[in-house]
């Protein structure tokens, strides 16, 4: 019963951050979802391990508010490039991200770590009475995580 429960509870998640990355480049500018090939051309490009692939869901490039995204774009602003990790609820947040629940992987700190101000956790409330999305950096947030706590995932 709980495999099955948490087997629904993933899809559930999944759906979810797929709308709030639709939400993300429907109603905003600037943001760009790029494939996987994409993903290891840039971390190549960074000279980064293609282990943080799954790091990131999006891209942001301030510079390009209200462009269609191009692939050479990446070499041309390089330097302006943030990465984005989607976290997404429709729970009724007011004052998002305040009241955010989610799960981070140690892979997504570490990159967050190593990428240093390019890195943004983008917190979305789908709920159509608090629908909004809030950028943090990786400090910004650790000034107000409330609890953490490390959760094993193990495959046998």
């Amino acid at each position: 019963m709980s495999r099955a429960h948490t087997f629904k509870l993933t899809l559930s998640n999944n759906v979810t951050e797929k709308e709030g990355i639709s939400y993300m480049l429907e109603e905003q500018t600037g943001f760009f979802k790029i494939d996987l090939p994409m993903k290891k051309d840039l971390l190549d490009i960074l000279e980064l391990p293609h282990s943080f692939k799954q790091s990131f869901d999006m891209i942001y490039i301030p510079k390009l508010e209200g462009f269609e995204f191009k692939e050479d774009y990446i070499e041309t602003y390089l330097d302006e490039i943030q990465f984005i990790e989607i976290k997404t609820t429709k729970k009724f947040l007011p004052e998002n991200p305040k009241g955010f629940f989610f799960g981070a992987t140690e892979n997504e700190f570490n990159f967050a770590k190593l990428v240093g101000d390019r890195f943004r956790f983008c917190f979305i409330s789908l709920n159509p009475k608090s629908l909004s999305y809030s950028l943090l950096k990786m400090d910004e947030l650790e000034e107000i995580i409330k609890n953490k706590r490390i959760q094993y995932q193990i495959n046998l």
